[in-house]
């Protein structure tokens, strides 16, 4: 392939200096978090935790990454993404670290505190940087590229999590996998500060724009919080249920899988996702975006329904194909909040939005404990009623303005291909 061929690929995908540092990132600090993160539940059990302590943590991880949203696109828009993503970074380690020294689900949940806060405190710093690189016409390709290698450790995370637990136990094969976790945290630091441009980070803002999380909300474009509404709600579809799949299929069904069988079907789920973001991204930068962020909702409201139904492998492996549908139009909805954000607060605005949107839907993520004690068809079924609300609500309102297009080339430190970088 000549270099104009590679140019060509590079810019079809938006592959940016900082936005390779940045996929390098999400790598190798997803791959280690997934190995641990997602077998969570079943840890604190196995330390005595009970199921209150399994929905305590999916509350957490819910308000947390609604408190830490804030922060985290304030310290972008402040002092840039390079400098911000170090931090958040270094937070993710140090939870890693205690949950490593301290076998005790007490020490897990207030270690949840630092290692739940990177996915979150680190997501508008990235949508930022994804703002800032390409133009408006390639955004929901380099959203999609961010979404699409995100998919990456949270598919191979799991299988070998599943490993470490089969070989060692729930609790040995947990604490294994977040020594690899720090590890791979530390490598990320690395290649993240070599490839993030010092320059790269977004304006702070003008003078005149507002700061104060309610002034931001109230300055959103309409079509924006009536999106807020509806994604609040396809949350609460989400959350209710989500600590307790992996329960629902290791403990609960009349056929139990194995760990291993549930990091497959983990791993289900992220291909299904991975297969569909390039496609979607093309179509959606150029035409709405709304069906697409429509079909993604429909997904999500679809797939508790289907987890009731399923009591053994090979029907699980279709509902997580669902599952894994419900990414569908992820990226065109970040990228239609980007859009809609004034240019010069686009991560604190992205910031602002989660704030809301996680406060509220944490409340979902505590309940759905107490409903999985009640039933699991009552966590289900709400779930399902949670997302029909929410689907029909952005299909009667939601993203019925259009979007002026910004054509204008990325700024000059990201102008050039990965190839470039230094």
């Amino acid at each position: 392939m000549t270099t104009s061929h590679l140019d060509r690929v590079r810019d079809f995908f938006g592959l940016r200096r900082g936005i390779v540092g940045l996929l390098a990132m999400v790598i190798l600090v997803g791959l280690g978090e997934k190995m641990a993160e997602r077998f969570l539940p079943v840890y604190l059990i196995a330390l005595g935790g009970g199921v209150l302590s399994v929905g305590l943590l999916n509350g957490l991880d819910n308000l947390l990454s609604a408190l830490y949203s804030l922060p985290g696109g304030y310290l972008s828009d402040r002092y840039g993404t390079k400098r911000a993503l170090l931090l958040f970074n270094l937070l993710a380690m140090a939870g890693f670290l205690v949950v490593i020294l301290i076998p005790a689900w007490p020490a897990v949940i207030g270690a949840s505190f630092l290692f739940l806060s990177w996915t979150a405190i680190s997501l508008p710093a990235s949508m930022s940087l994804v703002a800032q690189a390409v133009p408006a016409t390639k955004r929901t390709m380099g959203v999609s590229m961010h979404s699409l290698v995100r998919r990456v450790p949270m598919a191979l995370g799991p299988v070998i999590g599943g490993l470490f637990i089969d070989q060692w136990g729930e609790t040995t094969g947990v604490r294994l996998a977040f020594i690899a976790a720090l590890v791979l945290a530390g490598v990320a630091i690395l290649l993240q500060q070599a490839l993030i441009p010092a320059d790269a980070p977004a304006a702070s803002g003008s003078p005149a724009a507002p700061h104060h999380p309610l002034r931001v909300l109230r300055a959103m474009h309409p079509d924006l919080r009536n999106l807020l509404v509806s994604d609040i709600l396809i949350r609460f579809c989400e959350q209710i249920p989500y600590a307790f799949v992996v329960i629902w299929c290791l403990k609960t069904i009349a056929d139990p899988v194995g760990a291993l069988e549930f990091g497959l079907l983990t791993t289900v789920e992220m291909v299904t996702a991975m297969l569909v973001y390039i496609p979607v991204a093309y179509l959606a930068d150029h035409s709405a975006k709304k069906p697409y962020v429509l079909m993604t909702f429909v997904f999500f409201t679809l797939f508790p329904l289907a987890l009731l139904l399923c009591q053994s492998f090979w029907p699980l492996v279709a509902a997580f194909v669902l599952r894994g549908l419900k990414e569908f139009g992820e990226a065109p909805r970040k990228a239609l909040i980007m859009d809609l954000a004034p240019e010069d607060q686009k991560a604190l605005t992205f910031g602002v939005y989660y704030l809301v949107r996680d406060s509220i839907v944490a409340l979902a993520a505590f309940a759905g404990g107490l409903l999985w004690m009640h039933s699991p068809e009552a966590n289900f079924l709400t779930a399902f009623g949670c997302g029909a609300v929410g689907t029909l609500w952005f299909a009667l309102r939601g993203g019925r303005a259009r979007i002026t297009r910004d054509t204008r080339a990325p700024r000059a430190a990201e102008s050039g291909p990965a190839s470039h970088s230094s």
